[in-house]
C-alpha cells in the first residue's frame, strides 16, 4: 500500500470512531507500528487529526465523544498505574461516588479488596467489576442506558443523587485543562457527572497525561472545585501536558503522580522511603492557599505539590497518602 492511501484509509478511520490506537490501525493496514506513527504525525501536521499517546484522535477536541472500545485501547499502561495510586485514597468504611470511564472502571477493580466500602455509580462497568465484592455494597443510580460509555445518564440518573452524601467522587473524562477544569464532549454525561459532585465532600480527578490541555465541549467540573488529580508521568518532550500539571497547582489542585514508565508509586514521607520516592516522583511546585471543602477527610495531599502514593511491605496496613511540605 503507498503512503498516500495507507493515510486515507488511517484518516477514515479515525473519523469513524473518534479515536483509534497505533496498534490497531497498524494492524488494518498491514504495516508496522513505527510506519503508522509516522503517517499519524504527517496528518496532525496537515490539522487532519491529532496524536495522543498510544493512538490518534480527531482533531481539535471539541468533537463527539468516542466510543468504549476505542478508549479502552489508549494509555492502558497509564491508567493502570492511575487507578494503583487512586485506590489507596479509599479508607475502609468510606462512601464514595465513582463515574463512567475506563480509568474508574480500572479503580473499581481494585476497590473490591476494600472492606465496608459502598460505592455509588451510574456505570455498569464499575457495577461489574464490584459485582462479586462480598464486602463492598454498590448502590446504582436510576437513568437511561448509554450505550457508548455503558453509563446511566438523564434526569433519572440525576434525581436519584439528590440528597446524597459522600465523601469523594472519584472522576474521568475527556479532557483537563487549569482553565475550565474536567470536561466531556457529551452533555448528557457531562450533567450526570455534576450531579455526583454535587454530592462529595472533594472531588479526585483520574486522568492520564493525554488529557491535560485537552479542551472538550462541556465543563464537568471547574478546576476551584477539584481537590487532587491523580494522573501519570508525562514524556519529557510533552511540554503541554507539563505546562498544564504546573498551571494545575498553582491554581491549588493537589496532584499525585504515578510511578514512570507505568510502574508503582513509591511513598514519600513518614513510613516510606525517601530515596525510592526520589527516584520515581516528579516534585510539581507547591501551590498557593486553597479553599477548604467543607467535611473533607482529614489525610490526603493538603498541601502536595506530588506525592507518591503504595503499600509498603506485606502487611494488611493500607499506605496512607503522604503530605509533602516545601521546607
Amino acid at each position: 500500500m503507498f503512503a498516500a492511501e495507507r493515510r486515507q484509509l488511517i484518516l477514515e478511520m479515525v473519523r469513524a470512531n473518534g479515536a483509534v490506537s497505533l496498534r490497531e490501525l497498524a494492524r488494518v493496514v498491514q504495516t508496522s507500528e513505527v510506519t503508522v506513527r509516522r503517517d499519524v504525525r504527517a496528518l496532525e501536521a496537515e490539522g487532519l487529526l491529532d496524536r495522543r499517546h498510544g493512538g490518534a484522535v480527531l482533531p481539535g477536541g471539541f468533537t463527539r465523544e468516542s466510543g468504549f472500545p476505542q478508549k479502552s485501547h489508549l494509555a492502558t499502561a497509564e491508567k493502570t498505574a492511575i487507578a494503583d495510586l487512586a485506590a489507596n485514597l479509599v479508607e475502609e468504611g468510606e462512601a464514595i461516588v465513582v463515574g463512567a470511564g475506563t480509568t474508574t472502571q480500572e479503580l473499581a477493580r481494585r476497590l473490591a479488596r476494600v472492606p465496608g466500602l459502598t460505592v455509588v455509580t451510574n456505570s455498569l462497568l464499575v457495577a461489574q467489576a464490584l459485582a462479586h465484592a462480598n464486602r463492598v455494597e454498590v448502590v446504582m443510580t436510576g437513568g437511561t442506558l448509554r450505550g457508548s460509555n455503558y453509563a446511566l445518564v438523564g434526569s433519572g440518573a440525576e434525581q436519584s443523587l439528590h440528597g446524597l452524601r459522600v465523601s469523594r467522587a472519584f472522576l474521568s473524562g475527556s479532557g483537563l485543562t487549569a482553565e475550565r477544569g474536567l470536561s466531556t464532549s457529551n452533555m448528557l454525561s457531562a450533567s450526570v457527572d455534576r450531579a455526583l459532585v454535587q454530592a462529595a465532600a472533594e472531588v479526585v480527578v483520574l486522568a492520564d497525561h493525554t488529557k491535560l490541555g485537552t479542551d472538550t465541549m462541556f465543563q464537568t467540573v471547574p478546576t476551584d472545585l477539584i481537590t487532587r488529580l491523580v494522573t501519570d508521568e508525562p514524556p519529557a518532550h510533552d511540554d503541554r501536558a507539563g505546562t498544564e500539571l504546573q498551571a494545575l497547582a498553582d491554581q491549588g489542585v493537589q496532584i499525585a503522580v504515578a510511578g514512570g514508565q507505568g510502574g508503582s508509586a513509591g511513598v514519600a514521607g513518614p513510613g516510606g522511603d525517601p530515596a525510592s520516592a526520589r527516584q520515581q516522583r516528579r516534585d510539581v511546585p507547591l501551590p498557593g492557599p486553597r479553599r477548604q471543602v467543607p467535611g473533607a477527610g482529614g489525610g490526603g495531599l493538603r498541601s502536595a505539590s506530588a506525592a507518591m502514593l503504595g503499600e509498603q511491605g506485606s502487611g494488611a496496613e493500607r499506605a496512607r497518602v503522604a503530605d509533602l511540605r516545601r521546607r
